[in-house]
């Protein structure tokens, strides 16, 4: 008797173990999810208003100029990515810190 008690509560402690560590799983997995979300919702956020910004060039006729240098953004990278305001140049100077962006008005 004494002993199958004794199988009973280390069962019953191997469970809580298990049950411990799927909850600390899950809590990642949830944890994970949540902030995926928020990346994407984020991100979400910046491309539309990156889009407005490029409507509002569309309408004063500056689509499609570079914001830096002034020089026309290549077809395929409008194409590509047609709320760009930077050409490819200047994308790739800001990206590695030899330019800075100019600030514009959201």
């Amino acid at each position: 008797m004494l002993e199958r008690n004794m199988l009973t509560a280390v069962e019953q402690g191997r469970q809580t173990v298990a049950d411990a560590t799927q909850d600390v799983a899950d809590q990642a997995v949830t944890s994970y999810q949540k902030e995926l979300l928020f990346t994407q919702g984020t991100s979400g956020h910046a491309q539309l208003s990156q889009i407005r910004l490029a409507l509002d060039r569309l309408d004063d006729g500056s689509y499609g100029e570079c914001l830096q240098c002034g020089n026309p953004i290549g077809a395929k990278r409008l194409e590509a990515v047609p709320w760009t305001p930077y050409c490819i140049d200047c994308q790739g100077k800001i990206e590695n810190g030899q330019i800075e962006a100019p600030v514009r008005a959201a």
